[in-house]
């Protein structure tokens, strides 16, 4: 199915600040727009607005004024929606009111014609639901573009039960001829980047409630260490924590209270203070005018050690065994439980256990954990966590370490997985449920938490960079520490990697007679989900992110 022709006319219907840019995007892509709202003027205010803004774009040469006229030529705002009788695609961006919503489809459809196609913007409410209130809900589909839509790349295309097929494909074809970059989704709670996404912030609330480090210094180690544009506390009070604890309390209740979309404390607090971020002035920060800027937990300058004993294979931080050499530490590697020693201290990259679990479990003394980086070449800041009892000097040598590298070194609370780690193995899992799940395919996840929240690597890409083992070891190690369901690991991690344990071409011994339908030996040669099973390395494991959902449809047609 092609997309639909620019002469085709789209209807927006809300002209808030979402309205106001699907309308601009579809313009510009060359539709005839109309534009409506139930307020008086706001449509016309709309048009208005969008014209300024490409006037400002003009004037940072993006645009040509040529272009401009023709985008603003293209928007028409209209009085009511029976001015959209001519419209081949509605788009609603009203209120998220699942009432409401449907009242409104089920008016458009005795306006357009037969063939138009109804969709909704809804963020996280049932495309389903809605379409139980038309009579013909197969032409109703969710067109969810993320905020600002002329800027941000990402537009989930969301499947209901009933929903066309070919008007997903229309859809996506026509999101992608506008410049997005579109993904596919089920009708779930939260389709794909509000569900995966809340870990992000739950994590980051977690750290703060139990005080191991104060919000700065956990958005710097998220920035500067995971690569993250914003941490968590910079991004929640950027989108307000009015609308992103509702959203985390939809997903909750959507999911019958399931514990890993637990709401928190704190944020509760600050909304019920009326403190939501940047819009009111104060959130987790000030941001009233003159306001300092917060700065991070960073230790005192320690010395350069001049040797290090690396032992065993770093994993997911040997990079480090480079940067040591490159910044003239004498480096001498030797085969054991992959840990570093420097002047009397061991570092450990965190495995999920605090360090002083894993200095007791292990009879290591003294200890110091240390936190996962994207990449640790260009992270400018790592986030170390020492047993408890570890004397001065030992924190200070592990500390000189990092900061011989060039990097600042932020010292947290001895807390279960540290920051990073904990964040991105979170990720992990409930990527990997969404994908188990059929929301949608891994490929599809990955782009739509790198396109829609910027996240710097997918979360299942990221997963397998560090190691399906190691990922499924954290979990594990906080279900254990916290005896909380919200740590549950996603039951395709398991799967992936008991599938590397698998014999390769090794008979499959028939069942007893009477017991199986045939006789002679089967061979097992892959996966059920079409991997090959070849195994190399050390560690080795099946990826996450090069499959579809298990049953290969990975949200594209709705799943009766």
């Amino acid at each position: 199915m092609a997309a639909l022709d620019p002469s085709v006319t789209v209807a927006v219907v809300g002209a808030g600040a979402m309205g106001q840019g699907i309308a601009q995007v579809a313009a510009q892509a060359g539709h005839p727009v109309l534009l409506v709202d139930t307020r008086p003027g706001a449509a016309e205010a709309a048009v208005g607005s969008i014209a300024k803004a490409l006037t400002a774009l003009v004037e940072k040469g993006r645009r040509t004024a040529a272009e401009r006229d023709a985008t603003v030529g293209r928007l028409r705002a209209v009085a009511g929606l029976s001015d959209l009788a001519a419209a081949g695609l509605v788009v609603e961006a009203i209120v998220e009111d699942p009432d409401v919503k449907r009242r409104l489809f089920a008016e458009l459809e005795g306006i357009v014609g037969p063939d138009a196609i109804l969709a909704t913007n809804t963020s996280s409410l049932s495309v389903t639901a809605i379409g139980a209130g038309v009579r013909r809900p197969e032409r109703l589909a969710g067109l969810h573009f993320f905020n600002p839509a002329p800027l941000m790349a990402l537009v989930e295309i969301v499947s209901g039960l009933a929903t066309d097929a070919a008007v997903l494909d229309t859809l996506f074809d026509t999101a992608k001829a506008w410049g997005k970059s579109p993904v596919r989704c089920r009708s779930t709670p939260g389709f794909i980047v509000n569900r995966v996404a809340r870990p992000f912030y739950a994590e980051g609330l977690r750290l703060v409630q139990e005080q191991a480090a104060d919000p700065a210094t956990i958005d710097a180690v998220v920035r500067e260490a995971g690569g993250f544009r914003m941490g968590p506390f910079e991004l929640m009070d950027l989108i307000g924590h009015d609308v992103n604890f509702a959203v985390t309390r939809s997903v909750h209740a959507a999911y019958f209270g399931d514990p890993r979309f637990q709401p928190s404390l704190i944020q509760q607090e600050l909304v019920e203070a009326g403190r939501l971020g940047r819009k009111t002035g104060r959130g987790f920060y000030d941001h009233g005018p003159g306001a300092a800027k917060p700065t991070p937990r960073t230790a005192e300058p320690a010395g350069k050690p001049d040797r290090v004993l690396v032992q065993g294979d770093l994993g997911p931080a040997a990079s480090l065994v480079g940067l040591l050499r490159e910044a003239g530490i004498a480096v001498e590697e030797t085969a054991g439980p992959d840990v570093l020693l420097v002047d009397g201290v061991t570092l450990a990259l965190t495995d999920g256990r605090t360090a002083t679990a894993r200095a007791a479990d292990d009879g290591i003394a003294p200890l110091v954990l240390f936190d996962l980086a994207l990449d640790y070449a260009k992270a400018t800041r790592v986030a170390l966590a020492p047993a408890d009892g570890t004397p001065p000097e030992a924190l200070a040598a592990a500390a000189g370490l990092f900061q011989a590298l060039g990097k600042a070194v932020s010292v947290i609370d001895d807390t279960p997985g540290l920051v990073v780690m904990r964040t991105v193995a979170m990720l992990a899992s409930e990527a990997a449920d969404a994908a188990m799940q059929g929301v949608a395919s891994a490929a599809d996840i990955d782009i739509a938490m790198t396109k829609g929240v910027n996240y710097p690597l997918g979360p299942l890409a990221w997963a397998d960079r560090i190691g399906l083992p190691h990922v499924l070891g954290v979990l594990d190690a906080l279900a254990r520490t916290y005896g909380e369901d919200r740590y549950r690991a996603s039951a395709l991690l398991r799967r992936r990697i008991a599938a590397t344990r698998i014999p390769q071409n090794s008979p499959i011994p028939s069942p007893p007679r009477g017991e199986g339908q045939g006789e002679g030996v089967a061979w097992r040669g892959s996966t059920s989900s079409g991997y090959s099973n070849t195994i190399t390395g050390s560690t080795p494991c099946i990826p996450l992110t090069p499959t579809l959902s298990p049953g290969g449809r990975g949200g594209k047609e709705p799943t009766p």
